[in-house]
């Protein structure tokens, strides 16, 4: 039972860093074509953006499994 919790709670990780990466990737994308000349700047800040968001779901993962683990 503690084990499929865990993997309900890193799923629901996963699904939320798919989301807002996806997210970030549509919304750069759009702004990249309305402002071909921004395209460096946008594609910097999309790419860290991306980066914090993978960091918080490794964290959620792992807080997941962690934090379900009876003692």
């Amino acid at each position: 039972m503690v084990g499929s919790i865990a993997a309900i709670g890193a799923g629901l990780a996963v699904l939320g860093v798919g989301l807002g990466i996806g997210r970030i990737g549509d919304s750069a994308m759009e702004a990249i074509a309305r402002q071909p000349e921004a395209s460096g700047k946008i594609q910097t800040a999309m790419l860290i953006a991306a980066a914090f968001i993978e960091g918080v779901g490794l964290f959620g993962i792992v807080a997941a499994i962690l934090g379900n683990n009876p003692k």
